[in-house]
């Protein structure tokens, strides 16, 4: 057989055959849900560091926007390079692109890089260095400690990583003020507490491919009735924190009236799925954890620009 007509191997041919990843891929690869709820609680964080309420200055805005949404898409990117073995054996991410084939790891490596390598220079030189420094944190944080070690190394892994995507509104606060206020904080508190009964609804309905993947979750090592438990004690934990705007005097009665009804509905969902086998309510409450955290925010934020505060005598 000549040079010129040397037989192709299938895998050769697939390649060969695969249409060139386009954009839609690559954003895929950033994981845009996830990306746009933490930009909400960013965004939020920077609207919330004016005092007195008024507009960020857009030549904050803008480079603090597009620098901390490029390090969260990039982070994203890390994690699904690094859990491709992972996400194929689950049924939620065998379509990503990474695991579909659509973009090669070499590919996949260097778009995390350059989305991160972007995100720095912007946030250090456009913003200031405490953000830079917070952000690649916060990266670090969830692209390698978490994703590398803690989420195959103990069922606690949410709790104890889940410092590095709470940090978002921190991150916006410091954007435009450089300095770590005490309220900043407490924004990140709520998401900390917010995380664990958020992402164990969806490891109760995903136990199964948790298991097969050898990921040790909490429904896979202690077990989904004592996970359902978690869940109702982090989301009466929730409750609480939630009230801690209002009673700090960071916020007032609009914010106090939404958080309780928020966190009311939350804890509702968390007795029901403590005490039910239905097998909807994992998913259920997760997605609502997901409006809840959007909803809460968004509150705080009118709130801060529409103070209604209790009459005095």
């Amino acid at each position: 057989m000549s040079a010129n007509n040397k037989a192709i191997s299938p895998n050769q041919s697939d390649h060969q055959d695969r249409p060139a990843p386009g954009w839609r891929d690559y954003l895929a690869l950033t994981k845009p849900g996830v990306v746009m709820l933490l930009m909400v609680t960013a965004v939020a964080g920077m609207f919330l560091a004016t005092d007195p309420p008024g507009m960020v200055p857009l030549d904050i805005f803008i480079p603090a926007f597009v620098g901390l949404s490029l390090a969260m898409m990039a982070s994203a990117a890390i994690n699904q390079i690094m859990d491709q073995k992972i996400d194929a054996i689950m049924k939620r991410t065998e379509k990503r692109p990474l695991v579909a084939g659509v973009i090669s790891p070499k590919a996949a490596v260097a778009f995390a890089v350059a989305l991160a390598l972007a995100s720095m220079a912007m946030l250090y030189f456009l913003v200031n260095p405490l953000t830079a420094g917070l952000t690649l944190f916060g990266f670090v944080g969830y692209a390698f400690i978490y994703t590398l070690y803690l989420k195959r190394a103990t069922p606690q892994n949410i709790v104890i990583g889940g410092i590095a995507g709470a940090i978002p509104p921190l991150l916006g606060w410091a954007a435009v003020t450089n300095s770590l206020d005490p309220y900043a904080w407490l924004l990140v508190l709520i998401i900390f507490v917010w995380t664990p009964p958020h992402f164990w609804a969806l490891a109760i309905h995903r136990a199964d491919e948790y298991a097969k993947a050898d990921v040790p979750m909490l429904p896979v090592t202690h077990g989904i009735p004592f996970t359902r438990e978690s869940v109702l004690y982090y989301t009466i934990l929730l409750f609480i924190c939630s009230l801690l705007p209002y009673l700090t005097g960071m916020s007032g009665l609009i914010y106090l009236v939404s958080a309780v009804i928020l966190s009311g509905i939350f804890l509702i969902h968390a007795v029901r799925l403590r005490f039910s086998q239905d097998p909807k309510l994992p998913m259920k409450t997760f997605g609502y954890s997901i409006v809840y955290l959007f909803v809460l925010f968004t509150a705080l934020l009118v709130d801060h620009y529409i103070p209604l505060h209790p009459l005095q005598p």
